[in-house]
């Protein structure tokens, strides 16, 4: 018997039951088998029989007229979904990426702006690396230099504050660019995939003007928060709410489903900067959690990295028995910059000895930047300036507000 594909109607055996179903894939040695009842359920391999093969039923070619007169948005997809469809078949999801199939997806795109779309990658965000990064800045900047009014990334939601920090640092945008994901997917009743969609591409037509994630603010279909890209988390896995601004309020908000936008004093208004890309990074760079008892030979040898981020304890800090390590590492060139595990406050270490030493020995404070953020800000940073000192007046500096001289009360 030829192989089975995805489609194919079979018959299994399941706890000695004969059932019939729609074969989908094949999955750690076993079928994963649609029933008739809707339920999936993974057999063996050897208990399928192949029954038939449907004809493929043909799509009809629906075109979507856009209004020449709307603005111009320029979609750049990464593998996150701004629109995705159930093939209640076979019971894949099945992401869309041509203009017309987004359109189809979430009609109400058509009454906001007018698109173009580029898909740069299909991959889980977990996959991403700082070359992809590289790449999705370069296709930002294309973008905004084709005259984009605005450009919506849609990416993975696990990985997407490094990508959209990354893509803050690399380029100086005048218009909005906004990362967009949905933590629940099409074929459910919660998805958040539309509602997302619709205020990103609200907010990216507004006088916005910085690089931005926009999720769900509450559980409830009521209004998407805009989020610094250097500013924000991934704080639930799955709830729709799970991207929260750290260490500062929102930029804004888009209410739903009026679609009125609402922005901060604190956001960067369109026009404010010149469009410009420094994509240089420089991989060489390392994130490490301290932990209580993690001993020295835990860092990274002389010469191994270029440069060191270390999420500390409290107000940033090792245990003692680092500091002789340390120091070799800073005299011989590695760059260490020291970030706080504690999400709100900032770093300081001249409060208690262990601090002051990490000073003496050249360990640069990063303030209240997230330590994630902090590793993307070096790897850029070292990738595009070469001279030390002018490397940790850029470390201390907020570039991408990415961190604050002062902390805003209670956060």
């Amino acid at each position: 018997m030829e192989p089975l594909v995805t489609g194919d109607r079979v018959d299994c055996t399941y706890g000695g039951t004969q059932l019939n179903g729609t074969y989908i894939t094949e999955r750690d040695g076993k079928a994963v088998i649609k029933l008739d009842s809707g339920y999936n359920i993974g057999v063996g391999m050897e208990t399928c029989r192949f029954l038939e093969r449907p004809v493929p039923v043909s799509r009809p070619e629906i075109l979507t007229v856009q209004d020449p007169a709307l603005p111009s948005l320029s979609i750049i997809s990464t593998g996150g979904t701004i629109a995705s469809r159930i093939d209640y078949r076979t019971g894949a999801v099945t992401s869309q990426f041509d203009a017309d199939d987004i359109l189809r997806a979430i009609p109400g795109l058509s009454g906001i702006a007018r698109y173009r779309t580029t898909q740069l990658y299909t991959i889980l965000s977990e996959n991403m690396t700082p070359r992809i990064w590289q790449e999705l800045a370069t296709a930002v900047y294309k973008e905004i230099k084709s005259g984009a009014e605005g450009v919506i990334v849609t990416h993975g939601t696990d990985t997407m504050s490094f990508s959209s920090a990354a893509v803050s640092f690399m380029v100086d945008t005048p218009v909005p660019v906004i990362f967009v994901g949905s933590q629940r997917s099409a074929d459910r009743p919660s998805s958040d995939n539309t509602m997302n969609a619709l205020c990103s591409a609200t907010a990216a037509v507004s006088p916005f003007g910085e690089v931005a994630v926009i999720m769900h603010a509450s559980t409830s279909d009521d209004r998407c928060a805009i989020h610094r890209a250097t500013r924000v988390r991934k704080m639930h896995t799955s709830r729709r709410d799970a991207f929260q601004s750290i260490g500062i309020s929102p930029l804004g908000f888009v209410e739903y489903p009026s679609l009125n936008v609402d922005l901060s004093p604190e956001a960067v208004r369109r026009g404010s900067d010149e469009p410009a890309i420094r994509p240089a990074l420089d991989e060489s760079c390392r994130l490490l959690y301290f932990y209580p008892g993690m001993p020295p030979s835990a860092l990274p040898q002389p010469g191994e990295v270029h440069g060191l981020v270390i999420a500390g304890t409290g107000l940033g800090h090792v245990s003692t028995d680092w500091i002789p390590t340390l120091k070799t590492l800073t005299d011989q060139g590695t760059v260490v910059m020291m970030t706080s595990q504690c999400l709100n406050g900032r770093v300081c270490d001249r409060v208690y000895d262990t601090g002051r030493d990490l000073l003496k020995i050249g360990v640069i404070e990063g303030a209240n930047t997230l330590p994630e953020v902090a590793l993307v800000k070096m790897m850029w940073v070292l990738g595009n300036e070469n001279n030390p000192d002018k490397q940790r007046i850029l470390l201390s500096t907020s570039l991408k507000g990415e961190c604050m001289k002062r902390s805003h009360h209670g956060l």
